[in-house]
C-alpha cells in the first residue's frame, strides 16, 4: 500500500475497516460537501449508508491503482480520518495527465491540511508517477476549494462553461493546472513551505 507523508498529514488508500470513521465524517458534513459533488445516480446505493457499497468503492479505487488510472488517498491528521485527496482520470500516452480532487471535514478546514496534502500528492504525481500535468476544476462559488489552489499559486487556465454536472446542475468550473516544468521550478518552495523535508 502506498503511504505518503507530509509535515502533519498521512495519506493512504482507504480500506473497508475505515468505513465507520469515514461514515461519521461524511454524515456530519453532508451540507458542507454534497453541494459540490455529483448527485447519486437513481437506484445506486448510498455509499455513506451502505457498508457494502463503501467496500465496493474501496475495491474500485484499488483496481484503479493497479491499472494506473487513479490514486485515491484518505487524509489522516493525528491518526484520525479528515478527508480525501484523489488523482483521477490518469491518462498516459501523449497526455500524461490527471485531475486532482479533494475534500476535508469542515471541523478540520482552515488549518492548511488540504494544501499540504495537495503538495504531497503532486510530488507523488510528478516524481513517482512521472505525469506531466495535474489539473483541477472548481465551481467558481466554491471559495474554500479555490482557496487551496490560490494558496499554492497554481496557475488558473480559465472558465469551462457547463463543465460537470454537480448536484443535478451543469456547473461552470474554473480550471487550474500545474505541469512538471512548473513543479521542477517550484518544488523546493512548495515542499519547503508545506512539507518541510
Amino acid at each position: 500500500m502506498t503511504t505518503l507523508f507530509g509535515k502533519r498529514v498521512l495519506l493512504r488508500p482507504l480500506e473497508a475497516a475505515d468505513f465507520p470513521k469515514w461514515q461519521e465524517v461524511r454524515r456530519r458534513n453532508v451540507e458542507w460537501l454534497t453541494k459540490w459533488e455529483p448527485a447519486r445516480m437513481p437506484g445506486a446505493p448510498d455509499v455513506v449508508e451502505d457498508a457494502q457499497a463503501y467496500r465496493a468503492r474501496c475495491s474500485a479505487r484499488q483496481r484503479d491503482r493497479q491499472l494506473g488510472t487513479g490514486y485515491g488517498f484518505g487524509v489522516f491528521v493525528d491518526g484520525n480520518f479528515a478527508g480525501e485527496v484523489n488523482l483521477n482520470s490518469v491518462q498516459r500516452g501523449p497526455f500524461q495527465s490527471c485531475y486532482i480532487g479533494y475534500w476535508i471535514d469542515e471541523a478540520q478546514a482552515g488549518h492548511g491540511y488540504i494544501p499540504e496534502s495537495v503538495v504531497v500528492v503532486c510530488r507523488y504525481a510528478f516524481e513517482q508517477l512521472h505525469l506531466h500535468r495535474v489539473q483541477a476544476a472548481i465551481v467558481p462559488r466554491n471559495t474554500a476549494s479555490r482557496r487551496v489552489v490560490e494558496k499554492l499559486k497554481v496557475r488558473e487556465e480559465g472558465l469551462a462553461e457547463r463543465y460537470l454536472e454537480i448536484n443535478g446542475t451543469w456547473e461552470d468550473h474554473i480550471r487550474y493546472a500545474i505541469t512538471s516544468e512548473e513543479w521542477a521550478e517550484r518544488s523546493d518552495e512548495l515542499v519547503g513551505e508545506w512539507i518541510g523535508f
